[in-house]
């Protein structure tokens, strides 16, 4: 018998080609990526990609995106953060890989 563990701020984990999302929020964020890919929008993105902090904390960003060129730019590499609900924890750890790393990260 397996049994599923609610999550805290009643979010519902979804799966998406065989992938799992903390929330549906996060799934359908990714649904969007994949359409901005299909139409050129975005060369390619990343999921889950992990950042090392002090302390041996490691903050996993939900999406890295990379843009393609417009107007003659070379694109840009946007950090997203999908989150349902901000907490004290999770602010700090998006705060300190934006100091660390020197970049903003985008919360949706």
């Amino acid at each position: 018998m397996a049994f599923r563990i609610k999550h805290k701020f009643g979010a519902k984990q979804t799966e998406i080609d065989g992938k799992k999302f903390s929330s549906k929020k996060e799934a359908s964020y990714y649904k969007n990526l994949k359409i901005r890919q299909k139409v050129g929008e975005i060369i390619f993105f990343l999921r889950q990609v992990g950042f090392d902090l002090p302390g041996g904390v490691r903050y996993f960003i939900d999406f890295v995106e990379f843009h393609a060129p417009k107007n003659g730019d070379q694109g840009d590499v946007i950090f997203t953060e999908v989150k349902g609900f901000p907490t004290p924890v999770g602010s700090l750890k998006i705060k300190m890989t934006e100091d660390l790393y020197g970049i903003k990260i985008n919360i949706i």
